[in-house]
């Protein structure tokens, strides 16, 4: 079986160090970098609002996937984790060094059941090869209406909305920061983006960057609990 959450999906940049003015910018390729292999939705995402943001500031941008260990400390793992607090039942985590891998494996019957993000698990649950348990988030998917929400399923408290962002270096300056956000945002209000990402389960939030740190700092605070709870031993 398998426990799919619903994403949502907030955006700003990974791009390399920046000398060009905001009026400028940007006068040369950007480098996205995906840290998952392609495939899985951090690959769908950047790929599709990327080619959009390339059309609109008229330069490549060059998707680059560095899938890195996997497993540890990472939402599924954490999302089993909390299942398994709020179920009080035990289960083995087996990391992957993404969706796709983990997914081989269900079909393959090499594990019992995985928590995946939607689109990454869509096209299965509609020809009936996996079957959706329950969805992380408050309501149901229009993409998949008969998965019912873990409220529906009896955990109301298990609440799993993945969420995927960009970001830049730190010292990226304020200017070249807002030019990116209007550049994103642009890109995910376009009706093709939107729609090619809501076949896929997504649900696309347009952002600040002021008020995604501070969702991101929230985040961290929910699931430090669950990694202290648990017991996680994360990646140094």
């Amino acid at each position: 079986m398998t426990i799919c959450s619903r994403l949502l999906a907030v955006f700003l940049l990974l791009v390399a160090p920046i000398t060009a003015s905001a009026q400028e910018f940007p006068t040369k390729p950007i480098r996205l970098i995906v840290p998952f292999p392609p495939g899985g939705p951090n690959d769908i995402i950047a790929r599709v609002i990327g080619q959009k943001m390339s059309e609109l500031v008229k330069q490549p941008i060059i998707v680059d996937n560095r899938a890195g260990q996997g497993g540890p400390g990472s939402l599924p793992h954490l999302a089993c984790e909390l299942f398994k607090l709020t179920a009080k039942i035990d289960i083995v985590h087996v990391p992957y060094r993404g969706a796709a891998p983990a997914v081989n494996d269900l079909l393959g019957q090499q594990v019992q059941m995985t928590f995946l993000d939607l689109p990454v698990i869509l096209p299965q649950i509609k020809t009936g090869t996996l079957r959706g348990i329950a969805l992380g988030g408050h309501e149901r998917a229009p993409t998949a209406p008969d998965v019912p929400t873990t409220a529906e399923a009896g955990m109301p408290d298990l609440v799993i909305e993945n969420w995927y962002g960009m970001v830049a270096p730190a010292h990226t300056p304020p200017s070249i920061i807002a030019r990116l956000n209007k550049l994103a945002t642009d890109a995910m209000a376009d009706p093709a983006v939107k729609a090619k990402l809501a076949e896929q389960g997504l649900t696309l939030v347009g952002d600040t960057p002021e008020h995604f740190r501070d969702f991101i700092a929230a985040d961290i605070k929910k699931w430090a609990k669950v990694i202290q709870d648990a017991g996680v031993v994360t990646a140094k």
